[in-house]
């Protein structure tokens, strides 16, 4: 097939940094030689406190990987995803190659134009509650991808879950290293390429919750609010586990939130109990026999917040050439 539009690349990658991870640290790099693109995880951005051993940092790599995909395929490319494909460099997360021509859907093009809108918002949602209609295309979504969403409510996980989320955010409010590092991420300049500034923090809450915004993420220059009394939680899970079970997750957890953004959704991330060995590990007894929890989604209805900052394509990328 000729060469793709440098175009049509640049814009693949400008979506591609655009996904979601943790603190908006941005845990990728890319490498595009011809045809190819690599997905790298980037070890200097992995929260070294709350994400150790990069599981968070994997899914927010899955999550661009996907962004990668459907932006080409929203341009009319064919694009085949292989997940860490080579043993001998753990680190390569994904290797998306172009596979010829092919027209895209309607749905792809939805996708792929809902990626410059998808935000993290954390501030209060509607009391509104999300039609059957749309929780079951965001199930279909996830499936797409080879992973499930499980909702909370229709499965008797909402309390114990809600529970562990608190627990993590006491264990959490109490790790001054902890505290330390999330400070350093949050709380940022209105323009800063990465972290997440004040202004996407969301209001102090007006009284205790049924499940806790991320205290690193207040905006104490805002009066307290209330937040909805039991929002929509979905975990995404798949069937296995591992680091290639986390950036298949991250890849159906980003169409997941696409999906919900190209349905006028809001969605957060309630990743405290994942940041705790002793949460983590009650949350995987929770969830057993359902699948691995990789992460804690909330979902509802509400007004757009600002979007945090990315750090210009040319700073993570690298063009390889190869003699001949």
């Amino acid at each position: 097939m000729s060469r793709p539009l440098p175009s049509v690349f640049d814009q693949a990658l400008a979506s591609a940094v655009r996904a979601p991870s943790p603190h908006n640290t941005q845990p990728w790099r890319f490498v595009v030689e011809h045809e190819v693109i690599e997905v790298w995880l980037d070890r200097g951005r992995v929260l070294g406190v709350a994400d150790p051993h990069g599981r968070e940092a994997r899914l927010a790599c899955g999550a661009a990987a996907f962004n990668l995909q459907i932006s080409l395929r929203a341009n009319g490319l064919a694009a085949v995803v292989r997940l860490l494909p080579d043993p001998a460099e753990p680190d390569l997360v994904a290797v998306i190659r172009l596979d010829g021509n092919e027209k895209a859907t309607a749905a792809e093009r939805k996708l792929a134009e809902a990626v410059f809108r998808r935000h993290t918002n954390r501030r209060p949602l509607l009391e509104k509650a999300v039609p059957p209609v749309v929780r079951a295309a965001l199930k279909s979504a996830a499936l797409q991808e080879g992973g499930q969403i499980e909702y909370l409510d229709a499965s008797g996980r909402y309390t114990p879950v809600a529970s562990l989320v608190r627990q993590a955010e006491a264990l959490q409010a109490d790790d001054d290293e902890f505290r330390a590092e999330a400070a350093f991420w949050t709380h940022r300049e209105p323009e800063s390429p990465d972290g997440v500034p004040k202004a996407a923090s969301g209001p102090p809450p007006h009284g205790p919750g049924i499940v806790s915004l991320r205290a690193s993420h207040e905006n104490q220059d805002l009066p307290a609010r209330e937040y909805e009394q039991e929002p929509l939680l979905g975990a995404v899970l798949t069937r296995d586990r591992g680091p290639h079970a986390e950036v298949r997750a991250g890849m159906a957890m980003q169409r997941v939130l696409l999906t919900a953004t190209a349905e006028g959704l809001a969605t957060s991330f309630l990743s405290q109990p994942f940041e705790t060995p002793r949460t983590r590990e009650s949350l995987d007894r929770l969830f057993a026999g359902a699948g691995q929890p990789h992460t804690l989604l909330r979902i509802g209805y509400g007004y757009p917040t600002r979007l945090t900052g990315r750090r210009p394509v040319h700073e993570v990328l690298t063009h390889r050439t190869t003699a001949g």
